[in-house]
């Protein structure tokens, strides 16, 4: 069995970043392929860790609704405990650990399953808009020429228009359901995923292995999908994994300004706040509550991102 060499660092005179990438990137290589060294960094990156406890609780709860929540998403437990200048707060009362909200429910409850409604809109909404993204992407960097200039021009008008304004324009148009949010929000990412995709694959193009595969004889469709495409796509999941953070804080903001649909008691984030201020008085932990649990879910996503981003980025696989 032969192993590979690496070259010597230089003993004196300037250090060549080039040299220290490639040679990182080879020790990559000969240590088991790019994927398990980023996994390494980011087993290494405290952030890493502080952003996955914070998404992994997240998703258990989420997931776990049924079996936390004491309530139901709909049920007012406590009606009879609500009157017009007074709602009982977190400690008050021993079965509501959070206290009510104005219509009598329980905000525990509310809290767990609107972390079930925002984890279903964040990642259906991602998973739309990193589609589609990916599609155009794809058609501009492996046609490139008048098609490449015409899936970009429809691009560059959908990013003129700001990505809150762009959801909230398709999310008015759609209705007022939840899955208008969805699709609103995806539509806004759109954009991003497009042309970080295109980008991507117009930097492969131009690498040493598509010019060996293009000698060999292969195709332009076999050398995309086999070889350009699977080594460009690694932007493409670190931004997917910020745009959670973005869609969970964009499905708040179209529920707070009333398009997300369903009931006034309905178990959702953004809804908890539409209503919280209007209690801002007597009640401020129900804007509070829901407040910090979007603040902290969107932290979480974007802590991960960042050390994902880190961990794949060839400038800083030498440090």
């Amino acid at each position: 069995m032969t192993s590979a060499m690496l070259p010597p660092a230089p003993s004196g005179g300037p250090v060549d970043d080039t040299a220290i990438d490639d040679r990182e990137l080879l020790g990559a290589q000969v240590r088991g392929g790019f994927w398990r060294d980023v996994f390494r960094r980011l087993r290494r990156n405290p952030s890493a860790w502080v952003g996955a406890v914070i998404i992994a609780l997240f998703i258990l709860v989420a997931a776990l609704a049924p079996v936390l929540a004491p309530y139901g998403p709909t049920d007012l437990p406590g009606q009879r405990y609500i009157t017009p200048t007074y709602i009982p707060g977190p400690g008050e009362l021993p079965q509501f650990p959070l206290g009510l909200d104005r219509f009598g429910g329980d905000v525990l409850s509310k809290l767990i399953w609107g972390a079930q409604a925002s984890l279903t809109i964040g990642v259906v909404s991602t998973a739309f808009g990193l589609l589609g993204g990916m599609l155009l992407g794809l058609i501009a960097g492996a046609f490139g020429g008048w098609v490449d200039a015409v899936v970009m021009r429809f691009v560059d008008i959908l990013l003129s228009v700001p990505s809150l304004l762009l959801a909230v324009s398709i999310a008015a148009i759609l209705g007022q359901t939840q899955l208008s949010v969805m699709i609103a929000i995806g539509a806004a990412q759109v954009p991003v995923f497009a042309r970080l995709l295109r980008a991507s694959m117009l930097q492969q193009r131009s690498a040493d292995y598509v010019l060996s595969a293009q000698t060999l004889g292969l195709g332009r469709g076999k050398i995309t999908m086999s070889h350009v495409l699977p080594n460009a796509i690694g932007p493409v999941i670190v931004q997917g994994t910020l745009s959670l953070a973005t869609a969970v804080i964009e499905a708040a903001a179209l529920s707070f300004l009333g398009l997300g649909g369903g009931l006034p008691q309905t178990a959702e984030w953004g809804r908890m706040l539409t209503y919280a201020q209007l209690e801002l008085a007597i009640a401020p932990w129900l804007a509070f509550l829901p407040g910090a649990c979007i603040t902290i879910t969107a932290l979480g996503f974007t802590l991960l991102g960042e050390a994902l981003r880190e961990a794949m980025d060839p400038r800083t696989r030498a440090r």
